[in-house]
Parts: structure tokens; C-alpha cells; sequence
């Protein structure tokens, strides 16, 4: 219906300049970004690695966007609660979620119910990891990754190895060892890590995977041996520890990793400027520093290539749960 007081031609010029000043309000709106305070969604509570690193590198963000970078802790359903609030909301480039491992391994395990971040949600860069350390009880009597497998061969499920619970990151790492090492041993899950590794220091466990920030002053004492570090590389604060991938089990990797993502249908310019700012954020020496000292590995990579890290996650821990024939959940 035209306009009462608008003749036909004029109806569609008032139209068109209407929509004109929208798109223009929009791109205005997507220049000036950010021109308000942007919030981190974390799903697990504060003091988390995964907080530590929101923290660190929202808050040098902040610095070189010029916005102040806010951190939320919504903890929940193995972060899965969070992961689907933030999936709901706009693409407005002002909320952007911290996932993390946790958040594939739960889509893998429970399946639809759970937010899948390749499909979910937008990946906008990868910020770091914490590498596991494997390690080993002294009355085991194994002194190398060869012993170990060697021993574990000969007694299949007779050792057991402890974890912080049922489809946890470290329960995960001892099953993708099995699985590449072709070695069975007995789980025994806790309710975390604390107890998981009480239990281990006692004696009473002989394995565990365990993050190299935890456990290298069991290993600096003597309590523990540590045989091997999870990610591709040596870790920065255990870097006389081999790899499992130059041991041997080539492509050996399981790391609790961080990345920011966003809810779908972010615009690319909000998006490169959110990965500039992070770049420059990661490379600082302020947060290589904080980093460090928690136990991080920065590990950036931009959207593109973290979208893909996501998906080879999404394979690898299929892979692994399906040849486990094990019900997490």
C-alpha cells in the first residue's frame, strides 16, 4: 500500500533512502568497532586455565582496541551451557566465547544436544594450550616411553592410570595413547584432578596424564617420572621432556587449547580487527610472560586456520572414542 501522502515515485526514493541510511548506520556501526566494552564468555569458574587465559589476553586486547575486554565466568555442563548462550545470540562482534577441547569432546560424546563450534558457531582465532605431561608412579620401574609400552603389553589390563573423570581432556589423552601405542590398561576415573592425582602420588594409580603446570614439581622432587609432553612440540616449561609425536607415535597431539569464537555470521571487518588486536596481544611480551608462568603455550592462528584445527579435533576424537567403543556419558 503506498504512502497517503507520498505520490508513487516518491513512496519508492523515501523507501530506497531509508534503506540507504540503514546499510549506512550499519557500515558506520561496523567502522567505528568497537565503540562499547566487549565480554568474554568462559564456561568453567574463575581461576580455570581457561579463565586465565580469557583474562590474559582480554585484558591486553582491551589495551589495543581501545575498549575495555570483559571476562564472564558461566560455568556448566563441562562448558556447554556457555557454548550455547553465546550460539544464540547476535553476531554483533560485542560477545565472543573462550572455547576450548572440552566443548568438541562434548559433541563428539553427547552428539546433537551439544554445541558443535564447527557448525555452531564462528571461529576467530586460537590464543594457546597447556600440554599434558605424561608421568609415571617410581614403583612402576619404567624409566622411557619404550618401558612403558613394553610393560603395558605384557600385562594388558593390569595398570591402571588415573584421570579427573569420565571424558575429561587428560581421560582422553591416556585414550588416544592407548589406541596409537596399541596398549590396554584399566581407567579409573575421580571427581578431578586433585584426587586423581593424591591417588597417583600415593601409589595407589601408576599413569596419568597430567598438565605440565601441575605436575612438574612432583616430577622436580622425584615423586613422580615424567615420560613424555603431549603437544607436537616440547613444552617452554619442560622443554628437556621429549614429545610422544618425536617418540614415536608421530601425530601424537592432546592439549587442553583456547580459542575465541563468536556467534555465526560475524562481518569479516569485525573479524579482522578482533584478530589483529589478538596477534598483537599474543606477541606482547606481557602475555608471552603471564603465559609462561601459568603454564600456556601461545598458539595463534586466525579464523580460517583455526576453523580448521577445529575440525581435525572433531575427526581425531571421533576416531578415538569410536575405537574405544566406550560410552563417555
Amino acid at each position: 500500500m503506498n504512502h497517503p501522502y507520498l505520490k508513487p515515485g516518491q513512496w519508492l526514493a523515501a523507501l530506497l533512502l531509508s534503506l540507504g541510511l540503514m546499510v549506512s548506520a550499519l557500515l558506520q556501526a561496523q567502522s567505528a568497532y568497537p565503540n562499547k566494552p566487549i565480554k568474554i564468555i568462559v564456561g568453567f569458574a574463575p581461576g580455570s586455565s581457561s579463565d586465565v587465559a580469557a583474562r590474559v589476553i582480554g585484558d591486553k586486547m582491551g589495551q589495543v582496541l581501545g575498549q575495555s575486554v570483559i571476562v564472564e565466568n558461566k560455568p556448566g555442563g563441562s562448558s556447554g551451557v556457555a557454548a550455547k548462550l553465546v550460539a544464540s545470540l547476535p553476531p554483533d562482534g560485542y560477545t565472543l566465547y573462550l572455547s576450548t577441547v572440552a566443548n568438541v569432546i562434548n559433541t563428539v560424546a553427547k552428539g546433537a544436544a551439544e554445541t558443535d563450534l564447527s557448525k555452531d558457531l564462528t571461529a576467530v582465532s586460537m590464543i594457546g594450550s597447556v600440554p599434558n605431561i605424561l608421568v609415571v608412579h617410581p614403583s612402576l620401574n619404567v624409566n622411557s616411553l619404550t618401558e612403558l609400552i613394553q610393560l603395558l603389553k605384557s600385562k594388558p589390563n593390569e595398570i591402571a592410570y588415573a584421570s579427573a573423570g569420565n571424558g575429561t581432556a587428560l581421560h582422553m589423552a591416556a585414550m588416544l595413547f592407548s589406541m596409537m601405542a596399541d596398549v590396554k590398561m584399566i581407567h579409573v576415573p575421580y571427581q578431578g584432578s586433585n584426587a586423581a592425582m593424591a591417588d597417583l602420588l600415593a601409589g595407589r594409580t601408576s599413569v596419568m596424564f597430567v598438565p605440565a603446570s601441575t605436575v612438574m614439581q612432583h616430577v622436580t622432587s622425584g615423586k613422580l617420572k615424567a615420560l613424555a609432553s603431549t603437544g607436537l612440540k616440547r613444552s617452554s616449561i619442560a622443554s628437556d621432556i621429549p614429545t610422544l609425536n618425536e617418540l614415536g607415535l608421530t601425530g601424537f597431539e592432546s592439549t587442553v587449547w583456547f580459542g575465541l569464537m563468536s556467534p555465526n555470521g560475524l562481518p569479516e571487518s569485525m573479524d579482522a580487527s578482533l584478530n589483529k588486536a589478538i596477534a598483537q596481544a599474543i606477541q606482547s611480551p606481557e602475555v608471552q610472560q603471564q603465559f609462561k608462568s601459568q603454564g600456556i603455550e601461545s598458539s595463534y592462528l586466525n579464523s580460517k586456520d583455526f576453523a580448521t584445527y577445529i575440525r581435525s579435533e572433531n575427526d581425531k576424537w571421533t576416531k578415538v572414542i569410536k575405537n574405544s567403543n566406550i560410552k563417555l556419558y
